[in-house]
């Protein structure tokens, strides 16, 4: 089996049928390139469901901020609704789709971020699962919700989600955006970031909120790993293709 690629999902793209058919339309062309795993989250879906219900919610860094009271509700958006829709459509396109959480199989273990509430820090753990699907032709379909040591569902980033399933399986990673990658302070696409030129932009704010969780994610992965890392827009199917074949485009991350 070649290296796998990992792409993850979120922003727009998750709120329009439309959308996500593109993208699909992209993701089967990949699929003949090379094993994949896709991870997405939902937040705006998340958002929309708690103000429906009347329920408040922040974040702090670019992350979710999660009452325990909040997790039924995250849960069955992410795991469910998003989830099987993701999977539904994605049969549409001949992908032998599979929906998974991250826990599925042990896959990805998380500790809890107190800081956020029920909220997990998520860490490879077993890759048996996710290679026995990939081996036989499957198309896992992760959602960011993951377990604790003791049993509690944790609302994880789907970025921090994504970059440990491509460490579990020493796998390349997209971290797909509403934008073509990371951009300057001048709005101009940055083509490749190293670990200090990270830095300075975090510190200078031209890296900030969701942008700077993608980014540490990134990093993150790129250190573990040592695989190609790369930021891009959704919309770039050229791009995309080429970030599969191992070529540049978007925001390549390297150490």
């Amino acid at each position: 089996m070649s290296s796998p690629l990992i792409i993850k999902l979120g922003g727009r793209v998750l709120q329009s049928t439309e959308h996500l058919h593109q993208l699909l339309t992209t993701v089967e062309q990949l699929a003949r390139l090379r094993p994949l795993v896709l991870v997405h989250g939902g937040g705006d879906q998340v958002q929309e469901v708690l103000t429906q219900l009347g329920y408040t919610s922040e974040k702090v860094g670019g992350q979710r901020v999660t009452p325990a009271a909040h997790i039924p509700i995250v849960a069955g958006v992410l795991a469910g609704d998003v989830n099987s829709q993701l999977v539904a459509l994605a049969q549409q396109h001949q992908l032998n789709a599979v929906g998974l959480f991250l826990a599925a199989g042990q896959s990805i273990s998380c500790d809890i971020d107190l800081s956020r509430g029920s909220v997990g820090i998520p860490r490879p753990n077993d890759a048996t699962l996710l290679e026995l699907l990939l081996d036989n032709n499957f198309l896992p379909i992760m959602s960011s919700i993951g377990i604790s040591p003791t049993g509690e569902r944790l609302n994880v980033n789907a970025d921090l989600a994504a970059a440990a399933v491509a460490q579990l399986l020493h796998a390349d990673l997209i971290l797909l955006t509403d934008v073509p990658g990371i951009l300057d302070q001048h709005g101009e696409l940055i083509d490749t970031i190293d670990a200090e030129h990270a830095d300075a932009l975090i510190a200078a704010g031209t890296v900030r909120d969701g942008m700077l969780v993608k980014l540490k994610a990134a990093l993150q992965a790129a250190q573990a790993s040592r695989r190609s890392i790369a930021v891009a827009g959704w919309q770039d199917a050229k791009a995309l293709t080429r970030l599969a074949k191992g070529e540049a485009a978007g925001t390549r991350i390297r150490l």
